[in-house]
């Protein structure tokens, strides 16, 4: 079904990727856990990580040697966290003291939480499995994990008790409690492992970038999902220019003062690319760089879309497929990664409107994001050539090999499913 959406939306490089991923592609993604020389608590924490995450799994366990451990124990405690955070029927009180007291529990081989009614409680009522996995990591991992834990914590304990974000300093502080102090662990973690140079894991403000673009982008995108569920993450600054209510925007009326304050959003988000660039320049090992560049080109793919797009606020703006296969397995150099990056800031210049509030500092932000992204063949969209013989050669081997393709479907809902 994706290679025949692809090839109808005009798309056929698309199913060459998707091919191209099944015959030996997808070992961008593909896991080295070798799961029978694990210890049982350890197999049980790499099916948590796959039962929960949705962004992490499938490139952590792709990672190299003792880092892939390290990553994967630190995803389940910050998911173990979260949980918390995200547990409504947790009284307020009890709340803000496990979130100020939880990094404590990392040393603690019998503290479990069983009241939780999350989705993902499972990783709260064996929390001893992953506290006992945690212990054996080496010092400097664990000095990592529980610091970020500890701060993240009281990052959350102080936005629980808000019901909105005010400013767009707010919205920096929010998105950097919950994301970018992950990207400050993540890097010190692969600094840690010596896989990558100590600068990476020093630079804390390229660090806390990497995480603000891929909350942003996640906040952007989730505007309706956030109004049904009952939570506004949109910065009142912004939305109180176009709306008295953030809710307003799901009304027919209101769709073009919806779409400017989308658009202005998408811009500060475009703001942290240069931060993203710079960064990954930096990075030396293959399976960090392939680590930290899918999700970055999979949240400009998505602002690209989401920008000045009325559907953000009816449903869900997704990516095709094909599409993110191909980001996926070609993400795998600087080179590469700017010529995917260059034509999602062409779609978003294309889209523009010079009545637009936020037109100038969108453009200037989109220029400067043209000269990053240059590169010796200005893309790396493959340019196809396919004739119309070409494309139905491909569709019958599509059709013989569809049995194979459940591999696709799982690293999709896996990982992709995010955006």
């Amino acid at each position: 079904m994706d290679l025949m959406r692809s090839a109808l939306a005009g798309h056929p490089e698309e199913i060459y990727s998707l091919l191209k991923f099944k015959l030996g592609g997808c070992e961008t993604v593909q896991t080295k856990c070798h799961y029978d020389q694990m210890c049982p608590s350890m197999r049980t924490c790499y099916q948590y990580l796959n039962q929960t995450s949705r962004s992490f799994a499938a490139v952590t366990q792709a990672l190299d040697g003792d880092l892939r451990d390290a990553v994967c124990i630190f995803y389940l405690v910050l998911r173990a966290l979260d949980t918390v955070e995200d547990d409504m029927t947790i009284p307020l009180d009890t709340k803000l003291d496990m979130l100020h007291n939880f990094y404590t529990y990392l040393q603690d081989p019998a503290w479990r939480f069983m009241d939780s009614n999350e989705k993902d409680k499972m990783v709260l009522e064996d929390f001893p499995t992953i506290s006992q996995e945690f212990r054996k990591l080496k010092p400097l991992y664990q000095e990592v994990i529980s610091d970020i834990c500890r701060r993240m914590g009281a990052g959350m304990a102080e936005f629980v008790q808000r019901s909105d974000v005010d400013t767009l300093a707010d919205w920096d502080k929010y998105c950097h409690y919950v994301a970018g102090l992950v990207g400050i662990g993540l890097s010190r973690l692969f600094s840690g492992s010596e896989f990558e140079d100590q600068l990476v894991g020093e630079d804390t403000d390229l660090a806390n970038s990497m995480g603000l673009f891929l909350q942003k982008t996640n906040i952007i995108r989730d505007y309706l999902e956030d109004q049904v569920d009952g939570r506004e993450f949109w910065p009142r600054q912004v939305w109180s220019k176009y709306a008295k209510k953030l809710s307003d925007f799901r009304q027919s009326e209101m769709s073009q003062n919806a779409l400017w304050c989308l658009n202005e959003l998408v811009t500060n988000a475009l703001l942290h690319v240069p931060d993203v660039m710079k960064y990954m320049s930096r990075l030396r090992n293959q399976s960090v760089f392939n680590f930290c560049a899918i999700p970055q080109v999979m949240a400009i793919a998505t602002l690209a879309r989401c920008y000045n797009n009325p559907k953000v606020f009816q449903g869900v703006v997704k990516i095709r497929k094909g599409e993110a296969v191909k980001m996926m397995i070609n993400a795998t150099n600087m080179e590469n990664f700017r010529g995917i990056m260059r034509p999602f800031c062409e779609e978003i210049f294309s889209k523009m409107s010079q009545q637009d509030p936020s037109y100038s500092v969108t453009m200037e932000i989109v220029e400067t994001i043209r000269q990053l992204t240059e590169t010796k063949h200005n893309a790396l969209t493959i340019q196809t050539t396919l004739s119309p013989l070409h494309v139905s050669c491909v569709l019958v081997v599509a059709a013989m090999t569809w049995q194979y393709w459940t591999q696709i479907h799982w690293i999709y809902e896996h990982y992709l499913d995010w955006h």
